[in-house]
């Protein structure tokens, strides 16, 4: 009998009829016997192996009725854009994203094109920096901020073999660092021949500059502190002979030129004795990142002069009319090249610029941003996007506020007035207008951050976050620009 299902088996297969397999065949030898038995078990039956096959229709089809497991084209499961499917492949979705902000960008710029023809002028970026090209007082006040730095040396130097107390010494720290602050700013306001954009580059480096003393200071400080405990329990010996076995500088060798200038040029605003150093300089990487700073900019003045220049101007005029539909029309149309000039910016300085110098200088620590883009809440955004001053406002200023006595939430909001402050320096001094747009931004993400923890979770957060971002800095930019209109170009014609 076995033969004979074989046999029977190997005529169907031959006339192009299903194998037993599929549920019908007749017969079939033990083995085959067994395997029906498995079969009709897993599916939940319970017939013998000598139970009779399943009838046939006039085709030959088993019957769909007969209850194998193979038959069955369903199971329980969730759809894949359900959350409880446990899917997370969509790396198709994002790319098709990006090609979609590709090509609608390559329209709003060809539209762009069409309307207003090139607008790229490399003469114009000049006059930006210079209105006189034998006046350079940016570049003067770069200079003049090395006699600062000389001067926070000398009053640790002095510090350190005790020529001064520390409360001198404090007091002249402080009158440094105010200088620091009120120089630049002094000159910016009131000096005609420079201009905007040589006061903001002016300013960006005298704020380093303030950070970084502030940094010197306290780090020296702490030294001397260390000292003077070492001293009291008499391990003096012992811990400069472990600093010479492992080749690391000690208190008070730090205090050198060489020591301070690599400090001031080094990509970070916190000071340390020993940094940790990279073992050699890569040509290849470093070359790369000379050529990604020269072409990002070049395509930000580019994108700058193209694209946001002509959709500001167009703005002025809503804003005068006071006309709140077209207003609301031109932030969104703002937004675009705003926010993807932000992004470029981002990428130029933190990434190509900050490498770059790293690479030169052999700085190990390469952590210049973190991953601020999966931001599920504010202030996950503005402890990652910037670490630097990340790092600086925790060691500086956050811990100590903690130490003093004082809770979380006003350290928290200690850090976010200094922030606002710096940016307000930044942009209404050049502007030579006093203006609270910045302020008030930075002092809003406190209120803001409590409302996308407390009602936005995950991707609902992290789109909170995206949107403040790409509403809220065009938002700060139209006011501004239509403030420094009315004040420079309005108030004239109106006083003639």
């Amino acid at each position: 009998m076995g033969d004979r299902g074989g046999a029977g088996g190997s005529r169907r297969r031959r006339t192009g009829s299903r194998p037993s397999s599929q549920g019908g065949g007749g017969g079939g030898g033990p083995a085959a016997a067994a395997e029906e038995e498995v079969r009709d078990v897993g599916a939940g039956g319970d017939a013998p192996a000598s139970a009779p096959a399943p009838e046939k229709d006039k085709d030959g089809e088993a019957d769909a009725d007969c209850g194998h497991r193979d038959l069955r084209c369903h199971r329980l499961q969730d759809s894949l854009f359900s959350s409880d499917s446990g899917f997370s492949n969509y790396r198709g979705i994002l790319n098709w994203c990006v090609v979609m902000l590709i090509l609608s960008n390559a329209r709003l710029f060809l539209e762009n094109l069409i309307k207003y023809g090139i607008l790229v002028d490399p003469i114009q970026v000049v006059s930006l920096f210079l209105k006189d090209p034998y006046s350079w007082p940016a570049l003067c006040l770069v200079i003049a901020a090395n006699a600062f730095a000389v001067a926070a040396f000398q009053v640790e130097k002095r510090l350190a073999v005790g020529a001064l107390t520390e409360q001198a010494g404090l007091l002249l720290h402080t009158a440094n660092l105010a200088t620091i602050l009120c120089l630049p700013a002094a000159v910016a306001f009131l000096l005609e021949s420079i201009t905007p954009v040589g006061s903001v580059l002016a300013l960006a480096v005298y704020t380093i500059l303030f950070l970084k003393l502030f940094s010197y200071r306290d780090v020296n400080l702490w030294c001397r502190e260390h000292r003077a405990r070492a001293k009291a329990k008499a391990g003096k010996k012992a811990n400069g002979a472990a600093a010479q076995r492992t080749g690391a500088v000690s208190y008070p060798d730090n205090l050198t030129y060489r020591d301070l200038y690599y400090f001031l040029f080094a990509p970070t605003l916190c000071y340390e004795l020993n940094f940790p150093r990279s073992p050699r300089i890569r040509k290849r990487f470093l070359l790369r990142r000379l050529f990604e700073m020269l072409f990002f900019t070049q395509l930000q003045v580019g994108l700058i002069q193209q694209w946001m220049v002509p959709t500001i101007q167009n703005s002025m005029k809503p804003f005068k009319d006071m006309d709140y539909s077209r207003i609301i029309e031109r932030l969104l149309k703002l937004a675009v090249p705003n926010h993807l000039i932000w992004l470029i910016f981002f990428y130029w300085l933190f990434h190509s610029c900050l490498n770059a110098l790293a690479e030169l200088m052999q700085f190990g620590d390469r952590e210049f941003y973190r991953d601020w883009w999966n931001s599920e809440s504010v202030t996950y955004f503005w402890q990652n996007w910037n670490i630097p001053v990340h790092k600086w406002c925790l060691r500086h200023f956050y811990k100590p506020m903690l130490r003093r006595g004082y809770s979380k939430w006003v350290a928290s909001t200690g850090v976010f007035l200094a922030s606002a402050f710096f940016h307000e320096y930044l942009v209404s001094i050049p502007l030579r207008m006093f203006r609270p747009w910045a302020f008030t931004g930075m002092m809003a993400q406190i209120p803001l951050a409590w409302i996308v923890s407390r009602f936005f979770r995950g991707n609902y957060g992290n789109a909170a976050v995206w949107l403040s971002l790409i509403i809220g800095q065009p938002v700060a930019v139209l006011m501004y620009v239509h403030d420094y209109y009315v004040l420079h170009h309005e108030a004239p014609v109106a006083g003639a």
